[in-house]
């Protein structure tokens, strides 16, 4: 579930819904999704994190994250993340490397996702068990979107988590409006 155009990242979020994916998941991912798209048709290519304005996405905050690129050598820095990740990942993940978060194996599955999002300049959605915190039960549902201060080159990702428990209800992350 890794398509990068808007018709393809929509379609994979549909069928998510199908698969039994929380519909409000599906929503937030899309209202997230909707306003990214919206900022980008301001002239640039890639909206900047400066062009990010959170009462425009109150509702989503609590699992909204911004993953800052760092090069020589490439790698990630959660700079921000939600309160309503604390519970994801058992504290607070702000300021920390991907390293510093997830085991080896789940680690290199997050490189490989922003790897992408910085080399293809275009969004990813995906879904990761959530097996590496000792809890293969629940699915986290993502979404990642490229920032660029220049309108080119990925310098932060803005993120997006719903973490879905058993039957696709929602663990925590998503409010009602």
């Amino acid at each position: 579930m890794n398509r990068c155009d808007s018709k393809g990242l929509l379609t994979n979020l549909q069928m998510s819904t199908q698969l039994g994916v929380s519909a409000t998941a599906v929503r937030a991912h899309e209202e997230l999704f909707a306003y990214w798209a919206g900022l980008r048709r301001r002239g640039r290519a890639l909206p900047a994190r400066d062009d990010l304005d959170p009462v425009q996405m109150k509702r989503l905050l609590p699992t909204v994250s911004l993953t800052q690129v760092l090069h020589d050598p490439v790698d990630y820095r959660l700079r921000l993340a939600g309160t309503g990740l604390w519970g994801v990942y058992g504290g607070e993940i702000t300021g920390k490397r991907l390293t510093d978060v997830y085991n080896t194996a789940a680690a290199d599955y997050w490189r490989g996702e922003l790897d992408q999002v910085v080399a293809d300049r275009r969004p990813r959605a995906g879904h990761h068990s959530m097996a590496w915190r000792g809890a293969s039960h629940m699915t986290l549902l993502w979404l990642r979107l490229p920032l660029a201060t220049n309108g080119a080159d990925v310098d932060v990702i803005l993120g997006y988590d719903a973490v879905l428990a058993p039957r696709g209800e929602m663990f925590s992350g998503i409010r009602a409006a």
